[in-house]
């Protein structure tokens, strides 16, 4: 898979990291070096390790399911990328913000933020796609987002929130059309 196509499938996948940092941001008000790095290294971290997670899982069964692999991958990133899209435009208005960064909070918001990132380890088995460059993008790209939406959030409340998840699923949904167009082309 080229650099390019990683670079937005990661900034796709930090969308969910940017709402919820957005909200941080919101929450703290005036964040500190610390409250950046902390929502940066959580989401950009897990965001790292769950493709690799999912790309080794994914290649355990990639034998028996090689001849689908591209109709898979383009699967769960329509999938992913619609439940982004569904879940944007059904959150409601009135969301408790809430300011809480510590171990336990931020590690539930950094897993539930990259279960999707684990799903495209999965179909990037299937693309036999370098995980390690992959997820190293998709972690930096997420890392940089995450501070971003902090401080964004700091600075102009939650006006951002839902329209970042609008975004990052329609960012996977034309990946998923990119990829089976090229897979349909090509056969």
């Amino acid at each position: 898979m080229d650099f390019v196509t990683v670079f937005l499938i990661g900034v796709g996948l930090a969308m969910d990291a940017f709402a919820v940092s957005v909200c941080k941001g919101l929450a703290v008000k005036t964040p500190s070096v610390k409250h950046y790095l902390l929502v940066g290294l959580w989401f950009g971290a897990f965001q790292f390790v769950m493709p690799v997670i999912g790309f080794y899982i994914g290649s355990a069964f990639y034998d028996s399911v090689s001849s689908y692999a591209y109709i898979i991958a383009v699967a769960l990133l329509l999938l992913i990328g619609g439940n982004m899209l569904r879940e944007a435009l059904t959150r409601g208005e009135d969301e408790e913000v809430d300011g809480d960064m510590g171990l336990v909070t931020m590690f539930i918001l950094a897993v539930a933020t990259s279960i999707d990132a684990f799903a495209v380890g999965i179909s990037f088995a299937m693309d036999d796609t370098d995980i390690l460059t992959a997820s190293a993008v998709i972690g930096i790209v997420t890392f940089a987002i995450s501070m971003a939406g902090m401080r964004i959030g700091s600075a102009v409340g939650n006006i951002v929130g839902n329209k970042a998840d609008i975004i990052g699923g329609v960012i996977l949904i034309v990946i998923a059309v990119k990829t089976a167009l090229e897979n349909l082309i090509l056969s």
